[in-house]
């Protein structure tokens, strides 16, 4: 069996230094499409670098992502073909606001791996700590087609009850027809985001955006829109990637505040394609 599971979680973990500046932040977001209007004082916080704060899914590419999903699958007792591999879901933990400009050591491993029958779920965790403690905490989903069924624990079931009424804000965000090609400077060089010659051998008749750009795009909505441009109330963000979308397309966001719980539920479709689902399951749990 390609998957040990067994194996996989008890494998040591692997750790290495990271560090990002400024320069790393303005990139990122800018790939998720900030900085219009460019002279926007909310806009400026996430551009300029006099104001610069840093939204807490930057810590899915701070560092390039290291040591990032394709190191995990690499791990012990992990032997995947990668054209198998969906990236199913992730779940940023932030332990304390993210430091414009920092050196942090990263430490992966797999937490878990799931037996969903037609699939495998390996769950990679990522602990990021710097000289002051913990900053953050990634959790990534990672569905392995065709590799479940010997019988293993099925996990937790990750989809929730749909949001009920209407959605207390939604707001429309178009992507740049160029958008892939400056979020994959951030780190993610899959040239499934690039290259129409390899986006058809994928499936797909032409590049798709990657999936944590609109991770990204939807947590800044959320900030902009429901907790005042502060990034630093930002406690977790949880996502199930449900569906591709497109350079040129715009995304909907709906965002249902939560009350009492702290949390705000999300969901995002693709607005040309019928509303067709992009993000579920989503929640950014805040202060």
């Amino acid at each position: 069996m390609p998957i040990d599971a067994a194996k996989a979680v008890a494998a040591e973990p692997r750790s290495g230094e990271i560090t990002w500046d400024r320069k790393d932040v303005q990139l990122y977001h800018l790939g998720l499409g900030a900085g219009v209007p460019a002279t926007d004082p909310d806009e400026l916080r996430y551009t300029l670098e006099s104001r610069l704060h840093v939204l807490p899914s930057f810590a899915t590419v701070a560092g390039a992502g290291s040591p990032g999903v394709i190191s995990g699958l690499s791990m012990p007792g992990v032997d995947v073909d990668l054209a198998r591999v969906l990236h199913g879901g992730q779940r940023v933990e932030l332990h304390r606001p993210i430091p414009v400009e920092g050196k942090a050591v990263a430490t992966g491993r797999i937490a878990a791996v799931y037996d969903k029958g037609k699939a495998a779920v390996l769950v990679m965790r990522t602990e990021v700590a710097d000289a002051e403690g913990p900053l953050w905490t990634n959790d990534a989903q990672i569905f392995v087609r065709g590799e479940g069924g010997w019988g293993g624990d099925r996990g937790p079931s990750t989809r929730l009850e749909p949001p009920t009424g209407e959605p207390d804000r939604t707001v429309e965000r178009p992507i740049r027809e160029d958008q892939a090609l400056l979020y994959r400077l951030s780190g993610d060089l899959n040239p499934l985001h690039a290259d129409p010659e390899f986006a058809k051998l994928a499936g797909f008749d032409r590049p798709i955006l990657h999936g944590l750009c609109t991770y990204g795009m939807t947590l800044k909505a959320v900030v902009d829109t429901l907790l005042g441009g502060d990034v630093t109330r930002v406690r977790s963000y949880t996502t199930r990637f449900a569906g591709v979308v497109f350079p040129g397309e715009t995304l909907r966001i709906r965002m249902w505040q939560g009350g009492g719980s702290g949390g705000v539920r999300v969901a995002v479709s693709a607005v040309e394609r019928g509303d067709a689902p992009v993000l579920a399951d989503t929640i950014v749990e805040h202060s």
